[in-house]
């Protein structure tokens, strides 16, 4: 959410970030609103300073036993007339609220300004795809052959979209979690969390869910709780309504969790194995910043994330994304997407995104700088990775012509297996 002082004094700006980010605002609705919200109370205060006038003439009618019949009607139509202008106040501020509610973050002067994917900006690449002497295969085929993944069964306890892992696959699952956690809190300083995975409204609003993606997460009927779309909610509400100290910055942590999304991308699209599911599991980095430090600790965020795909030896790139593709929250989002040879191209497996103090404005969550006053912290979050889509990147890079999949080196401690053989069995 932005200062609204701000966002009055800045229309032209926010004007051209809804350009940029191809989404509607109706600014002159709200310019009309405000305009009518500020007159109202100009004339609320205006009658409650007539009012008090006048109760002052009133005492002193009625001291020298004069008659104040008159000023007492008046003023009793002047109450009314306060009482209707009150309430109409907080009826605007509760609109201008929503609409503020709506509107997206900014984005960094260094994003670059386009209106699809084509217009992300390609930073770097790390490593080579692999090389086959046989044609790859995606991965369900592959872990259907293999007998470690079941998408029939998934389907018939839970409908489409739902995955099963049997046997090794569900352990490379695991593996692949605990391996992540590891990586990023014995070598890269993150706190471990395990957070609920129901969330509550103010939660969701707090962190720009709501009420933009409602349609997009499952509500628990007949509760104030949703089953949380992303650790992000969690970890971003550790300190809602709190106040940090100054040497407490920056705050790192992560979470595992499951997470579940109602809307499972564009119709038609990845109907096939698991890269699009309404329940999977994610590994999520997030860090409390001071403002100054954000663009730093992003740029370390991302690394750490790639640290895992390195430790994988997974060939990725690094893709800076331009205003219309970013995130409702973001004002700086790179994402990292992995090769995938199946399917001959690259695909998402994390998005790191620097909030700056949007997150922080709806939650309220600040810190006291020494010897200053407080203000918002910012906020940053990063997949460091999706489990499943890592999985299947495995299963992907790693696939054998006999149908056994090969462990990554770093992987096996966790495995204890340096391959999954055929009919999901460890060697």
């Amino acid at each position: 959410m932005h200062d609204l002082n701000y966002f009055r004094e800045h229309l032209g700006k926010f004007a051209e970030m809804a350009r940029n980010r191809g989404v509607a605002l109706d600014l002159d609705g709200f310019a009309s609103l405000d305009r009518e919200r500020r007159g109202l109370i100009t004339s609320v205060e205006r009658l409650k300073a007539e009012r008090n006038k006048a109760s002052d003439e009133i005492a002193r009618l009625k001291k020298a036993k004069q008659d104040a019949g008159a000023i007492i009607s008046e003023m009793k139509r002047v109450s009314d007339e306060i009482k209707r202008g009150d309430e109409r106040v907080v009826e605007l501020d509760a609109k201008l609220r929503e609409f503020m509610l709506t509107v997206p973050n900014l984005p960094h002067a260094s994003v670059p300004v386009g209106g699809g994917p084509e217009q992300n900006v390609e930073v770097r690449r790390w490593g080579t795809p692999p090389k086959f002497d046989f044609q790859p295969r995606p991965h369900w085929e592959v872990g259907e052959s293999s007998g470690i993944l079941d998408l029939q069964r998934a389907t018939k306890m839970a409908g489409a979209r739902f995955a099963l892992f049997r046997g090794a696959g569900a352990r490379l699952s695991r593996a692949l979690a605990n391996y992540m956690l590891d990586l990023h809190t014995q070598k890269h300083g993150y706190e471990e969390v395990l957070p609920p995975f129901l969330v509550n409204t103010g939660s969701l609003v707090g962190v720009g869910q709501l009420p933009k993606f409602a349609a997009e997460m499952f509500h628990i009927d007949r509760t104030d709780l949703w089953l949380t779309p992303t650790a992000e909610v969690e970890l971003t509400n550790l300190y809602r309504d709190e106040t940090l100290e100054d040497e407490q910055l920056p705050v790192n942590v992560c979470a595992w969790t499951a997470c579940f999304r109602a809307e499972a991308g564009a119709a038609g699209k990845d109907t096939r194995g698991i890269m699009r599911q309404h329940e999977f599991h994610k590994v999520e980095l997030f860090k409390f910043t001071k403002p100054e430090q954000s663009y730093e600790e992003h740029e370390k965020l991302v690394r750490d994330a790639e640290a895992v795909l390195q430790g994988l030896g997974l060939h990725y790139r690094v893709m800076q994304l331009c205003t219309s593709d970013m995130g409702f929250a973001s004002a700086k989002t790179y994402d990292i997407e992995v090769w995938l040879p199946g399917a001959g191209e690259f695909r998402e497996i994390s998005s790191c995104s620097n909030c700056e103090a949007f997150q922080a404005r709806r939650s309220g969550i600040r810190y006291k700088p020494k010897g200053g006053k407080s203000e918002f912290v910012h906020t940053l979050n990063g997949s460091g990775l999706a489990v499943g889509r890592t999985w299947l990147a495995v299963v992907e890079n790693y696939q054998q012509a006999d149908g056994s999949i090969l462990i990554p080196d770093a992987l096996q401690p966790h495995m204890g297996t340096d391959r999954i053989q055929v009919g999901g069995q460890f060697r």
